[in-house]
């Protein structure tokens, strides 16, 4: 795959010659910034070389890290990737044009820290220290690490760049508007006030906050008039919750990730203590604790991280994988998520996780797998002949996937008190750590993997065009990715137990599934449909990042992006179904954006969470063929493309062939 041609209505750069350089703006230095920053230092020799090219990195927060990453948070809180899974670099699975280049994952670069190989940006304190000096493969890093990790990989690319003759500028500051100039050039306006006249704009802003919607400004307007807290959805690093007292009642309404933090800030970040018990952790309060009441959708927390491993080989791909997917793409004249991948999907979750229990513990069967397979082969997922089936050859329905209770395990349980709702989540949060830790639960695991690869193998065709509006706009944006982080990217194991031990200690109360939130009187009211009661407090949490939504970003780039007509946002529309995405609409192949007249934008492009492109994170796990660096290098070969196609000096001397795919 080659880099596609500039749009034929791009004017000239305005760097005429190989000594006047190219200038080219980053709108965002985080983690996606300084990704595309070592693809263009990777792809520049081959593209356009000898050129001179200017970055300007434009962030108020540091460089590398970014806001999300920042060193400057509590060093309580973790990723949710374990130290071996987390990686910046391009490795031999990469399917990408531009060269690999190969680096360190975050466990290797500890490692090469440890030996002196490397040396820890900045001056780091004793916390990161120890945790540099103790952690393994295994461990799940705290953010701060992570910063660390991510500054060093900008200090890397940096230097990678700066060896090729480029110049590095850095404004530690907010771009607020862009504005198209009369040569084609772009104006930069930053928050202070400052002007940067550029020839490209990158936006690589990453997760953005969002002005309340109509709900949370209403929930905030009715908190002011009676004194109460409310905290809309926010990045949990960044919320103020000071103003929740000690001993308040505080509903939480949310529990993946977010919710996680938020629990780990108001009690250990409080000063109380996890310490050895009989039931594995016990909590020891520090009385500066609110009273914590959880509920959400699910109303259970997300499945931890797993820590088996498999006993037998992953078997290869039976219902769905990257050829099965392009297929499907390419005969059918419109693609329905529900109707035509799911079940494929469906199909081969359970084909992971019985041939490994079937293969990898046959003392947990009573037939072999050549005999059970045939009834995953003939029966729907979701068929009354499978789940005979399975019940026939698999006696202990603890070793039993039910897609469905997998995903909505409250689903039909009515507890007779709240009291008795405490019982039923605790043993379902033991079971479920049972499941995802115990050697002889290992299918668990082989469930994860074939999540995992439907992932990676559905986004081969995510960027198709035959998607249905509603697949689009809905089970793809957010229904899909919700439930693999549900199942696949829920909080280290150790979280849970501490959940468990917060759970007993009266700290935390479940409040269990559909829970619904209301202003009542002088107090926000919480109701669920696992058990009888209301639960009133003086402070509700909405605790999950906010949505996506161009229109009601509170950043002010984008949404001058799109109030200026240089960008557009995603409408998606059939027969069936109209709406829109919230997205920035970008070029599937370039990332381009997309003006509000339908064309690309000749001088702009776009990446990250904010954009129509399939949502990707900034680092990935290594040798997966990450889909954000194969978005980074297209949209860098893409960015110098444009460079050297209207560098005349280039153009005369013709350029270096660009490689195909590397295997440096």
């Amino acid at each position: 795959m080659t880099a596609p041609a500039p749009p034929l209505d791009s004017p000239p750069l305005n760097s005429p010659t190989l000594d006047a350089p190219t200038s080219i703006a980053i709108v965002g230095a985080g983690p996606r910034g300084i990704g595309f920053l070592e693809r263009l230092a990777a792809n520049l020799p081959y593209l356009a070389p000898g050129a001179r090219v200017v970055v300007h990195l434009i962030d108020p927060h540091p460089p590398g890290a970014g806001r999300i990453w920042r060193l400057a948070q509590s060093p309580l809180l973790k990723l949710n990737s374990m130290a071996a899974d987390v990686t910046m670099f391009t490795d031999a699975s990469s399917t990408i044009d531009g060269p690999v280049a190969h680096g360190p994952s975050l466990i290797e670069w500890v490692e090469a820290v440890r030996t002196g190989e490397f040396a820890i940006p900045g001056q780091p304190d004793d916390l990161l220290l120890a945790e540099i000096a103790g952690l393994t493969a295994s461990s799940f890093p705290t953010r701060r690490l992570q910063s660390v990790y991510l500054d060093w990989f900008r200090r890397h690319a940096e230097a990678e760049f700066a060896s090729t003759g480029g110049e590095i500028v850095v404004h530690a500051d907010s771009a607020v508007q862009v504005d198209d100039l009369a040569d084609g050039g772009q104006r930069v306006i930053l928050g202070g006030g400052e002007r940067i006249d550029v020839d490209l704009v990158l936006y690589a802003l990453g997760h953005a906050g969002a002005e309340p919607e109509p709900e949370h400004a209403a929930l905030a307007g009715f908190a002011r008039q009676n004194g109460l807290f409310y905290l809309p959805p926010a990045f949990t690093a960044d919320a103020d919750t000071s103003g929740i007292p000690a001993g308040e009642n505080v509903i939480v309404r949310g529990m993946g990730l977010a919710a996680v933090d938020l629990v780990v800030l108001l009690t250990e970040g409080r000063g109380g203590r996890f310490v050895p018990g009989a039931d594995g952790l016990d909590y020891q309060a520090s009385g500066h604790e609110p009273h914590l009441f959880l509920g959400s959708r699910r109303g259970v927390p997300y499945h931890s991280k797993i820590s088996s491993r498999l006993h037998a080989p992953r078997p290869e791909p039976r219902f769905f994988s990257a050829a099965i997917a392009r297929e499907l793409e390419r005969t059918s004249e419109s693609l329905s998520f529900r109707r035509d991948v799911w079940p494929l999907i469906a199909a081969e979750l359970l084909w992971g996780y019985y041939f490994e229990l079937f293969t990898g513990h046959p003392d947990r069967v009573r037939t072999s797998w050549a005999k059970f397979a045939p009834f995953l082969e003939r029966y729907r997922f979701d068929s009354p002949r499978l789940r005979a089936a399975v019940a026939a050859a698999v006696p202990d329905r603890f070793d039993r996937l039910d897609l469905d209770s997998l995903d909505r395990p409250l689903a039909g349980i009515r507890a007779d008190s709240l009291d008795e709702l405490q019982h039923v989540l605790r043993s379902y949060i033991r079971d479920d750590l049972t499941q995802r830790s115990a050697p002889e639960h290992s299918a668990t695991l082989g469930l994860f993997t074939s999540l995992l690869y439907a992932l990676f193998d559905l986004g081969t065709i995510i960027d198709s065009p035959k998607w249905t509006a509603h697949s689009r706009a809905v089970e793809l944006g957010s229904g899909w990715p919700g439930y693999f982080s549900f199942i696949a990217s829920g909080p280290p194991a150790h979280r849970l137990e501490e959940l468990l031990a917060l759970s007993r200690a009266g700290v935390v109360t479940f409040l269990g599934a559909d829970t619904v939130v209301a202003a009542v009187g002088d107090r926000f009211e919480a109701t669920s449909a696992s058990a009888p009661g209301v639960v009133r407090a003086a402070a509700l949490v909405d605790a999950r990042l906010p949505h996506a939504n161009i229109a009601t970003s509170d950043n002010a780039a984008l949404r001058s992006l799109l109030a200026s007509g240089a960008g557009s946002e995603q409408v998606v529309s059939d027969a069936g179904y109209t709406g829109s995405t919230g997205l920035i609409l970008v070029g599937p192949n370039d990332s381009r954006v997309i003006r509000a007249d339908g064309s690309p934008h000749p001088r702009r492009f776009a990446i990250g969470p904010f954009t129509s492109a399939p949502f990707v994170g900034a680092f990935a796990r290594p040798r997966t063929d990450a889909v954000s660096f194969r978005e980074n290098d297209r949209v860098a070969r893409a960015v110098l493309a444009e460079v050297a196609a209207h560098t005349p000096a280039l153009v005369e001397q013709g350029r270096t062939r660009p490689p195909g795919r590397s295997r440096l």
